[in-house]
């Protein structure tokens, strides 16, 4: 009997080992598993997210110029002096390609919960490229290009229209919700959607577009003064008219170009801010804080933007 029952019990701790190992086994591969697709997951959110979320300014900028470089020696001063003397704690990466700054731009407008500029309240933007095409007979925006698309052709008006609906819509809605919570939460998701995104960008750029064909008309009419970054922007031999303007510089933005500074004059002036730019590859000159544009109204709300390069911009955040 003896023997019998040690056998059992023998065999019943064979059987136990067995189990636990597999059990353990099994753990430790639902574990790996789990690890693997929340890595995925976090890798896909980050991707997705075009604007992230704040950073610390030093940490940053110990991360981003290593070594004792030129270079990166002068980068770190101008990021001390910005944390020191310009109360710029924190830093939100934006998502580095042509529409880079535009995003930056529109992503702080909506965020803050800045309102439609007084001109876009008076007129039905929706209309502008109806507007353009039909009265002041601009029959060439068909080959009005739409950034990595490099869509052009018979439908343009109807994507233009699109992009227009996307821009007021979104912006309307965002302005006009007062919690600040909410508010950021709706602008996550916005700029998330990459399709989206790129509608809102092409919007504006499409009404950047409608200005300067305004400002030409008045300059050929001889109407009232107008602006002088119309007269920079008009003066350049790539952009003496609308049409060399849209086909040498708009079309390219998105796609294998971005913003000069004249247009960010010419963007801060249509969208009523001002935008104040840190550009921390001129530390140490004049040029290390400037204003886009440089005559702006009182009443104007302000943004900022900070870029090592004049090509890809971040924003700063301000802590007091």
């Amino acid at each position: 009997m003896w023997q019998k029952v040690k056998i059992q019990l023998m065999l019943s701790m064979s059987f136990l080992v067995a189990v636990f190992w597999y059990c353990r086994r099994l753990y430790s591969f639902l574990a790996q598993l789990l690890k693997r697709w929340s890595d995925y997951l976090q890798r896909k959110l980050i991707k997705n997210h075009s604007v992230l979320a704040e950073v610390d300014l030093l940490g940053y900028s110990a991360r981003e110029w290593k070594g004792e470089t030129k270079q990166a020696k002068h980068m770190r001063e101008a990021y001390n002096e910005l944390f020191w003397n310009y109360h710029i704690k924190y830093l939100r990466q934006v998502k580095k390609d042509n529409y880079c700054v535009l995003r930056a731009v529109l992503f702080q407008i909506l965020s803050q919960g800045i309102p439609f500029p007084s001109w876009m309240r008076e007129r039905d933007i929706l209309k502008l490229p109806e507007k353009l095409l039909y009265s002041q007979g601009c029959n060439w925006i068909q080959q009005y290009s739409f950034g990595p698309e490099r869509y052009t052709g018979p439908n343009a008006f109807g994507k233009l229209r699109k992009c227009m609906e996307t821009l007021k819509t979104n912006w309307i809605e965002i302005s006009g919700t007062k919690d600040h919570e909410e508010r950021g939460n709706l602008c996550n998701a916005l700029f998330s959607d990459e399709s989206k995104e790129h509608r809102l960008y092409e919007a504006i750029k499409f009404i950047m577009l409608y200005e300067v064909v305004e400002a030409y008309e008045q300059i050929k009419n001889r109407e009232e003064p107008i602006p002088h970054l119309f007269s920079l922007l008009l003066a350049r031999d790539t952009s003496s008219d609308p049409l060399s303007f849209m086909m040498n510089h708009l079309n390219s933005i998105g796609d294998s170009g971005c913003l000069d500074q004249v247009e960010i004059f010419l963007l801060g002036y249509l969208l009523e801010v001002k935008i104040r730019v840190y550009r921390l590859h001129r530390f140490n000159t004049e040029e290390f804080q400037v204003n886009y544009p440089d005559e702006y109204r009182r009443e104007w709300n302000e943004i900022s933007l900070l870029t090592e390069d004049d090509r890809y911009y971040h924003i700063p955040v301000i802590r007091t």
